[in-house]
């Protein structure tokens, strides 16, 4: 069991104790199937979404905003050898998407947009057309691809202001007058199954954490490596104090953040093996009844 299920599994542990004073009754044998339930594939999708979104949001504020007040840079080069920058918040992204592609879950991640710095980013026809009706209701869309699978595409905020004045002074971006609060693009992912077991949810829980931490583990390395090191530790950068924190730092920061909605879209929704749609274990231990799926 890797940390980010023992995160989550204590979290709900916790809540549990917090919602009931004393133990619940026994459960009957013939009820414990726990390993069996099946969860939607859009509420995966809600879960990982919220962690990336909780992941750009900390990169972005914390370590760009703090980064920069205290001397460090970020741009697009990052990764070229002898450049002493980090990550744009937008290849944060695609760096964490690129290593998701290497773990066994099969969860895509693509982020794109109608005006994108990178030519690579740009929406298809029929991207655009989905696009088009999130820039409106700001809603996720969830769809079947004959070829992806299955689809859900988020919208993209501009939440803070380094995200906005980066695009409207960038010389290649097609757009310059972005505002906080607009829809700048939209984050998408694909998984190849309409549902999944408890245990198929934190494997893809785990990757996304996995590489978000990766992703933030390779600029640790790059820095360590410029002139004037970086110190790495437990501070994060601010005015004057050119640190960094550490991955479990970091990673932490972003599940505290996060968890809520992973473990809301973890708990809701369920279906029992037989088919059934099953309440939610802690609604259903409230009202008297049975837990047909629960941890």
């Amino acid at each position: 069991m890797t940390l980010p299920r023992i995160f989550l599994v204590g979290v709900f542990v916790c809540l549990g104790v917090y919602l009931f004073a004393t133990a619940p009754e026994p459960l009957p044998d013939g009820d414990v199937e726990m390993a069996g339930c099946r969860h939607p594939v859009n509420a995966v999708f809600d879960g990982v979404n919220a962690i990336n979104e909780e992941a750009r949001t900390v990169y972005t504020k914390r370590i760009v905003g703090g980064g920069k007040a205290a001397g460090l840079t970020f741009g697009e080069e990052w990764q070229e050898p002898g450049v002493e920058q980090g990550p744009l918040p937008a290849l944060f992204l695609r760096a964490t998407a690129a290593h998701l592609e290497t773990l066994p879950p099969r969860l895509g991640l693509y982020l794109g947009s109608d005006a994108p710095i990178n030519k690579s980013n740009l929406f298809g026809a029929a991207q655009l057309s989905v696009f088009d009706q999130i820039k409106t209701t700001r809603e996720a869309v969830y769809s079947e691809d004959p070829q992806s699978g299955f689809v859900a595409m988020y919208p993209d905020v501009a939440g803070v202001a380094p995200c906005v004045s980066c695009h409207n002074a960038h010389p290649d971006s097609p757009k310059k007058d972005w505002k906080l609060n607009d829809v700048m693009g939209a984050t998408t992912w694909t998984y190849p199954a309409s549902e999944v077991t408890a245990d198929e949810f934190l494997d893809v829980v785990d990757a996304m954490y996995a590489s978000v931490a990766h992703t933030y583990d390779s600029y640790l390395s790059k820095a360590a490596g410029f002139e004037v090191p970086v110190q790495i530790g437990a501070e994060w950068p601010r005015e004057g104090v050119r640190v960094l924190p550490e991955v479990g730092v970091f990673l932490n920061e972003v599940k505290t953040q996060a968890s809520p909605a992973v473990l809301e879209a973890l708990t809701r929704d369920r279906r029992h093996p037989d088919g059934q749609p099953t309440q939610d274990a802690l609604a259903a231990q409230a009202d008297g009844g049975q837990v047909p799926c629960g941890f």
